[in-house]
């Protein structure tokens, strides 16, 4: 859970106490309404999903069998591909192929976290890193819902609310500054992998910006892994790693560079490793080009079973001859079956 601000630390002992008797007391008349569900016949799903826009904002009409992707199609030389059509793609799951039920080429706002190190060695980059994270935003499209998480050894929700309601909102949350301590960073992204279930945009961001390893997590890199493959979010990376000298940075951390790509990776995501602090705000312009330029695929598996088992996605795309590269999340673990879990003992 993100912690409101700075100020709330000695006073939460008790709140997980009390919410835990008030969500009990809550959760009463849902349990019982559902006990009565379990006898009565379920309602048809739905058929073909459906792409609205209600508002200015688009929704996908789905049930919770659907798997949605969002890819990203590059030519052989690293140009975005913004004028595919459905026929030009090609989806498996653990090597079958599946029928597209949904298609999009928008720009479909997003729910999205900003997570940025606070820790001691981050004091000198962060005033590069809040100019960046600033030209991110205003990239970005406007009718997204943002929010800001500092960490160092513990980690923090900066922007009032659950989301921040303009750029001051914003521009706020990155001012406040306390860079000392260690890296907690696998415990802010998975908490703030948590907060991005609060908001109601389709598709779900997540970008870090961090100058080390952690080292101060009670989540393990594994644990972290699995949450994200769970929860159907792109996370970017940006990683200011190893010694600067000269206003460069030298590489000394492979480890931390490895975990960082394979973070952002597993989920359809990129991870950045610039060469100084002057190209931190074009990445992050590019970053936020990407997530607008996406395509929206979505299919019904043809292995139905909801085995809560983890399912290996391929996409291809192609237009004649031309070598076309497509980057989009590698997989998602499908749906448990409850009922048969607590039939089984599970």
């Amino acid at each position: 859970m993100l912690r409101r601000n700075r100020k709330e630390a000695g006073a939460r002992a008790l709140r997980p106490i009390v919410l835990g008797v008030l969500l009990a007391l809550l959760a009463l008349p849902v349990w019982l309404a559902a006990q009565q569900a379990q006898q009565a016949p379920t309602p048809a799903t739905s058929g073909t999903p459906q792409l609205e826009k209600k508002g200015g904002e688009y929704k996908i009409n789905v049930d919770v069998n659907l798997v949605v992707l969002h890819a990203t199609v590059l030519d052989k030389r690293d140009r975005m591909v913004n004028n595919l059509k459905e026929g030009d793609f090609k989806v498996y799951e653990d090597g079958v192929p599946q029928k597209l039920s949904v298609f999009s080429h928008a720009d479909v706002p997003v729910t999205m976290g900003i997570v940025i190190d606070d820790s001691g060695s981050m004091r000198e980059k962060r005033a590069s890193v809040n100019a960046a994270a600033l030209a991110f935003v205003k990239t970005s499209n406007p009718q997204d819902q943002v929010f800001v998480v500092n960490f160092n050894d513990v980690y923090y929700l900066d922007t009032p609310g659950d989301f921040a309601s303009g750029i001051e909102d914003l521009r706020s949350a990155l001012e406040k500054i306390d860079s000392r301590g260690g890296t907690a960073l696998y415990d802010a992204v998975y908490a703030s992998l948590d907060h991005l279930k609060l908001g109601n945009r389709d598709k779900k961001v997540i970008l870090v910006v961090t100058d080390g390893d952690d080292n101060a997590s009670r989540y393990t890199f594994q644990e972290l892994i699995a949450h994200a493959q769970k929860s159907n979010a792109v996370i970017y990376t940006i990683g200011l790693l190893g010694e600067e000298h000269s206003g460069l940075f030298k590489l000394h951390g492979s480890d931390a560079a490895r975990k960082l790509k394979q973070m952002a990776e597993v989920t359809g995501g990129q991870a950045f490793m610039p060469r100084s602090l002057d190209e931190v705000e074009s990445t992050c312009v590019g970053i936020a080009h990407d997530i607008r330029n996406q395509y929206t695929l979505g299919y019904y598996p043809t292995d139905a079973k909801k085995d809560g088992t983890y399912r290996k996605v391929r996409v291809e795309a192609s237009t004649g001859h031309d070598h076309l590269t497509v980057r989009t999340r590698a997989g998602y673990f499908a749906p448990k079956d409850q009922t048969a879990a607590v039939a089984s003992g599970q």
